[in-house]
C-alpha cells in the first residue's frame, strides 16, 4: 500500500489550536451571540459559556497556536526530521510555515491524520483572516481531485468506509507504535495554554503526533518503524 509515494517528497503535519479568548467573558459581544447560533446544535443541554472551551475545533473561533512539519530523510536508512512553528502570535507561526511550503516543490504532499478535515481547511481559513496567500500546496480552488496532493492516514484506514472517525490513538496501538498520547491529550491543549501557559509542552504533543503518523505511514507501507536515533527535531 502506498508504494507509488516518494516519502522524500512528504510532508507530515499536524496542528494544535485553541479557543481566540482565555474565556468566554473575553469573547466581543456580538461574538458571544455567533458563538451561541453556532452552536446550538451541538451543545445539547450545555450553556454557551461552559461549551465555550471547545472553541478550537472551529476555525472561526479558535487560532493555531503549533504547526508541526516532518519530512523523511536519508537513504537506504530512512530518517525522520521535525520542524515546529510555534507562537502566542497566530499570523507569525502561519508566515513561517507558508515560507517552508514556499520554499518547496509544488508538488509536495501533505500527510495528516484527519487532515483533509480539520488540519487542511483550518490553516487555509486562518490564512485568510490572517490576510496571508494560501500557499499552492494548500490551495484546492480550481483543481481536480486527482491534482490535490492530499493525504489523510484517517482516511487510507477507512477504505471507502465513511461510517466512523479511528484515533491516531487506536491505530497506533493496533500497528504497535509508541504512542504520542504519554502526556497530553487534544481536549486538554485549551487549558495547558491559557491556565498554565505552556505553549513549549503543546509543541511537544504536537511533534510527538507527527512522528505517530510518520510511523503510520511506514506501517501502511508494511515498512518498519524508524529507530529514534533517526529522528531528529530542530529548533524554529
Amino acid at each position: 500500500m502506498l508504494e507509488q509515494y516518494d516519502l522524500h517528497n512528504l510532508l507530515v503535519i499536524d496542528i494544535e489550536t485553541v479557543p481566540q479568548y482565555s474565556s468566554f467573558e473575553q469573547v466581543p459581544e456580538y461574538f458571544q451571540k455567533l458563538w451561541d447560533l453556532k452552536t446550538q446544535y451541538q451543545r445539547k443541554e450545555e450553556t454557551p459559556e461552559a461549551f465555550y472551551e471547545r472553541a478550537g475545533i472551529w476555525a472561526e473561533f479558535g487560532k493555531i497556536i503549533c504547526i508541526s512539519a516532518g519530512i523523511f530523510t536519508g537513504g537506504k536508512t530512512t530518517g525522520l526530521r521535525v520542524k515546529s512553528f510555534a507562537s502566542h502570535n497566530e499570523k507569525e507561526l502561519l508566515t513561517g510555515f507558508s515560507a517552508l511550503l514556499t520554499s518547496q516543490p509544488t508538488s509536495l504532499i501533505l500527510c495528516a491524520h484527519n487532515g483533509k478535515e480539520f488540519d487542511f481547511p483550518y490553516i487555509c481559513r486562518r490564512m485568510l483572516v490572517n490576510s496571508l496567500k494560501i500557499p499552492s500546496q494548500l490551495e484546492i480552488s480550481g483543481k481536480k481531485p486527482w491534482e490535490v496532493n492530499h493525504l489523510d492516514t484517517m482516511e487510507l484506514w477507512k477504505f471507502g468506509d465513511y461510517k466512523s472517525y479511528t484515533s491516531l490513538s487506536l491505530l497506533t496501538a493496533i500497528f504497535n507504535i509508541p504512542t504520542p498520547k504519554d502526556d497530553i491529550d487534544g481536549s486538554m491543549v485549551g487549558h495547558v495554554y491559557w491556565v498554565e501557559n505552556q505553549l513549549e509542552r503543546i509543541t511537544t504533543y504536537c511533534e510527538k503526533d507527527v512522528i505517530a503518523t510518520a510511523q503510520l505511514l511506514r506501517r501502511y507501507r508494511g515498512e518498519d518503524l524508524i529507530t529514534d536515533e533517526f529522528i531528529t527535531i530542530v529548533g524554529q
